[in-house]
């Protein structure tokens, strides 16, 4: 046995300095050796000069050739500066710059090959490179499989397409389809973003990444995603997330069961229980479909959206059955600094070409519901800006604060520190206090400004109009008249979250009624509604 490995090595150090390199003849035809399956031919291509037979044993003779080696196995085509062919065991080995034309659809080059005539599988090494002629793959050794154009690398390997560049520790090489399946510490490194993962498909043909296990991309602006699933196209920018992914660009976090993103247009469509959180605003908002757009900093959320105003207490909650949100300047087309009011809303915008957190603003359509523990709200639209922390509610809009219903045909609620600080109620203002079942306290003006201290209703001014019904009580809470009156201006004062006196500034007509004579259904105002029903009891309510 020690002998035939000396053997061996001495024949092999000796083809590669032998000077009968230069002086065997050209061989006068193609020859042929049929390895055990007799229908893989290997053919030995004209011009390859021959050196010679030799007997290694008595069971083992090997084919030595060298230069301009050309050999052909079906439409597979070797090329090499020498290889020793062992007929009895199928094997050929080659040696000096080793190429492999696998029927035009694959190239590989290497500097030293064995190859299995009867499987048809081929082991290389050395300056190993791959390219199907899009992509290029380099690694110290390969196996590749001339039946099923299958390469596997498992000593680290780098795929070069264009600007793109792939590592990793393993890798599976499909020549026919240009896929290239990456293992083990994938990292790609591209103009327009750097990626890590576990494991990885990449089609060099169409430039497509296929993400297969947890994934981490950080993009040329700095924005980052996590993913397990999906797939980004490079030519056309559009991109897919699966497995509840998670984006986040600057100050915005975007999260959701499934996501789809387009490059060209900087749109991001997020689907199943998305969500966005704007922590320079300190806003989240949740959504079954939310459409957000990276370019104007814009978002359209429907299918139960819910929007929530952080606060250090008291977070408010706001839902429709549509929310959207955009930048001030853009919805007054500002684009130089400029100071300006739109007469409808009051919004007074300044543009200064920087980011600005208050430069934003968002709307909700159709079934408005507002929820914070001091003050709940619903309406039928809604306007509310960051810079100036204003809502503004319409189409028949109820605010509530305690026991206090505040409505009109249109509501203005000034935050401060994002607590109520005043409100403005316009046309057929009316507020209504529950004192007991059935029996309520009321205003009403054709205008009402509304006070708050720390977002609990203060007091109350109704100009225009006024009229007002409430219930007098003595020390220990028991009625002892009904005051009915009306006045131009009257102010309304509030202790304890409850109304405890009208106060008249003008002159004033009215009655005061004895409790027994009148039913609480009597002392109505006209117009009055009591709208509990519609009132959001509960934050949970709000994520129904």
């Amino acid at each position: 046995m020690i002998l035939k490995k000396f053997t061996s090595f001495f024949f092999s150090l000796w083809l590669l300095a032998s000077p009968l390199f230069i002086l065997c003849q050209e061989l006068p035809t193609t020859k042929t050796f049929t390895p055990a399956d007799t229908v893989r031919t290997v053919e030995i291509l004209p011009g390859v000069r021959k050196l010679e037979y030799r007997k290694i044993d008595s069971v083992t003779e090997v084919q030595i050739l060298a230069g301009n080696v050309r050999l052909r196995q079906g439409t597979s085509i070797f090329e090499c500066d020498s290889c020793v062919i062992t007929k009895r065991i199928n094997l050929f080995e080659a040696f000096g710059n080793v190429h492999i034309n696998d029927a035009d659809t694959a190239n590989v080059y290497a500097d030293h090959l064995r190859y299995l005539t009867d499987k048809r599988v081929a082991y290389l090494d050395g300056n190993v490179k791959l390219t199907d002629g899009k992509g290029i793959l380099t690694t110290p050794t390969l196996e590749y499989d001339v039946n099923t154009k299958v390469g596997i690398y498992r000593n680290g390997g780098r795929v070069v397409n264009k600007e793109t560049i792939l590592t990793s520790e393993e890798g599976f090489y499909y020549a026919d389809l240009k896929d290239v399946y990456f293992k083990k510490k994938v990292r790609l490194k591209d103009p327009a973003y750097d990626l890590e993962s576990d494991s990885l498909l990449y089609n060099t043909e169409t430039e497509t990444v296929r993400f297969i296990a947890e994934t981490f991309i950080k993009d040329s602006s700095g924005r980052t995603i996590r993913t397990k699933e999906g797939f980004y196209d490079k030519r056309t920018g559009n991109a897919e997330f699966g497995q509840s992914p998670v984006i986040t660009d600057k100050d915005i976090q975007v999260t959701g069961q499934t996501i789809k993103s387009d490059d060209s247009t900087g749109i991001t469509q997020i689907f199943g229980r998305g969500i966005i959180i704007d922590t320079a605003n300190k806003t989240t908002v949740l959504a079954d479909t939310i459409f957000f757009n990276k370019k104007n900093e814009s978002f359209l959320a429907f299918a139960k959206p819910l929007m929530i105003i952080e606060q250090d207490q008291d977070s408010i909650f706001v839902a429709a059955d549509t929310l959207f949100s955009a930048r001030l300047t853009d919805l007054y087309g500002i684009k130089d600094s400029i100071v300006k009011k739109d007469t409808l809303k009051g919004v007074k915008i300044v543009d200064t070409k920087t980011k600005d957190s208050t430069n934003r603003y968002f709307e909700a359509f159709r079934k408005v519901r507002i929820f914070s523990d001091s003050l709940q709200a619903v309406c039928d639209s809604l306007f509310y800006s960051f810079r100036d922390s204003v809502f503004r509610l319409y189409d028949e809009p109820v605010v509530w604060s305690n026991e206090n219903q505040v409505t009109g045909d249109t509501i203005l609620i000034f935050t401060k520190n994002k607590k109520a600080d005043r409100m403005q109620v316009f046309k057929n203002s009316f507020i209504a206090s529950l004192v007991k079942p059935e029996i309520f306290n009321q205003v009403k003006s054709i205008r009402m400004d509304a006070y708050f201290i720390d977002g609990n209703i203060d007091s109350v001014r109704a100009r225009g109009a006024a009229e007002c019904v409430y219930y007098i009580q003595d020390e220990d809470s028991a009625f002892t008249g009904i005051n009915q009156s009306s006045s131009d201006l009257m102010d309304v004062y509030f202790k304890e979250r409850d109304l405890q006196r009208v106060v008249f500034r003008t002159a004033v007509k009215g009655t005061i009624w004895p409790v027994q004579q009148k039913s609480p259904s009597e002392m109505r105002l006209q117009n009055f509604r009591w709208r509990d029903a519609e009132r959001p009891k509960t934050k949970y309510e709000m994520f129904e």
